[in-house]
């Protein structure tokens, strides 16, 4: 038995090498990150975050969950059709192909995937070109529940939003001046075994697999699954609104997993934890809206300095914890208010500087250091101006 589930687990990672998602990924991600740092040389005339950032700091959780995930689908048994993950993989490549990561959640790739499994035994009948019986075997619970459990994994990494590492953009506020919003995004590559018909492995006791579709013999099949999500904020700042987002998501995501765990017993409670988690997540996205286009913009331009837009990552502001909302007033004793003020007073003192900043809390502190060989000539900091392309 021991050798079976051995040779299993080196033809499921051999078989990750088959699966489209896999090289789709690394395409995806150049796409959105040259779109982006497009984006930000027309606003700000600089690069501000690197290609692959927004798969940034996500490979540990995502590792993890994904032992999770696979030491749950293996221990219980979760078996799926070679069919319905063929359907989930292409599903996930479509919905990606508009390059907005809010619509890779599981919410929307899973609950799609299901729905096409549930209408496609009666579309098949209608045609003679395929084999008509080629997707009759889902496993619709164990599709539920998966929806669930990643949902908790999307509202921990939304939970985890850094505060100095968002997106920013420039925009015109309905009064035509120019302000500040952040794009909360990333994605995620969750790799997790699962069970397939037809193999080597065979139950080793009476309830194994507990939730599947047939078979007496099985295999495994390693799954680079993609979770992202991405959200607008112009009205807070940025990782406050993921802290709230990240909570309705986590509600969401435990009453998904408690209605499709429920559907074990009861098959057709499968399809309420789907809507409730399509619904669910549309009606998360449409209050965040409601409630960020009521805010005041946070990011503006003021009279009384200058407010920090975004941090370059790796410069002097960076290695400084200069944090992004924060406010400039003075540089080397003479305030200032707008970008040329700032830098006509930071080139006054040569290789060193010093500032007073305004916090959250409205106090003062004070930020000084020298200048070295190789550090960014505008300290890393990003503020709210008319855009590069039009000064």
């Amino acid at each position: 038995m021991v050798e079976s589930w051995l040779i299993e687990v080196v033809k499921g990672i051999g078989r990750v090498f088959l699966n489209p998602l896999l090289y789709w990924v690394f395409l995806l991600m150049t796409l959105v990150g040259y779109r982006r740092i497009k984006r930000d040389r027309l606003n700000f005339g600089v690069k501000v975050f690197n290609l692959f950032s927004e798969w940034k700091d996500t490979w540990l959780a995502s590792m993890l969950f994904g032992l999770f995930i696979s030491l749950l689908m293996v221990g219980v048994g979760f078996v799926f059709s070679y069919e319905t993950l063929i359907l989930l993989s292409v599903v996930v490549i479509l919905l990606s192909l508009f390059l907005r990561f809010g619509l890779l959640s599981a919410s929307y790739s899973i609950g799609i995937t299901y729905l096409l499994l549930l209408l496609m035994p009666t579309v098949m009948e209608y045609q003679t070109l395929i084999n008509k019986g080629l997707f009759s075997e889902a496993n619709f619970t164990g599709l539920s529940i998966l929806m669930g459990l990643f949902l908790i994994f999307e509202a921990q990494q939304l939970r985890k939003t850094d505060r100095n590492e968002t997106f920013p953009e420039l925009i015109r506020s309905s009064r035509g001046a120019w302000i500040g919003q952040h794009r909360i995004k990333k994605l995620s590559v969750i790799p997790f075994f699962t069970l397939v018909p037809a193999g080597l492995i065979t139950p080793f006791a009476p309830y194994w697999p507990y939730i599947t579709i047939g078979g007496e013999a099985y295999s495994l099949i390693l799954i680079p699954f993609l979770i992202g999500f991405e959200h607008l904020v112009k009205g807070s700042l940025p990782h406050e609104a993921g802290v709230r987002i990240a909570k309705a998501v986590f509600v969401l995501a435990l009453l998904v997993t408690a209605i499709a765990i429920g559907s074990v017993f009861i098959s057709w409670l499968s399809i309420v934890a789907i809507v409730v988690g399509i619904i669910g997540r549309e009606i998360i996205n449409y209050r965040h809206r409601i409630q960020d286009n009521g805010n005041q913009p946070y990011f503006r331009q003021v009279d009384n300095g200058l407010q920090i837009l975004s941090i370059i990552p790796g410069s002097p502001a960076d290695r400084l914890n200069i944090l992004i909302g924060e406010m400039i007033t003075k540089v080397n004793g003479q305030k200032v208010s707008t970008e040329k003020q700032f830098y006509e007073a930071l080139q006054e003192t040569g290789a060193f500087f010093k500032m007073e900043v305004i916090d959250d809390a409205g106090e003062v502190r004070f930020v000084q250091s020298a200048l070295y060989e190789g550090d960014h000539h505008e300290l890393g900091l990003i503020f709210i101006t008319k855009p590069y392309r039009n000064k």
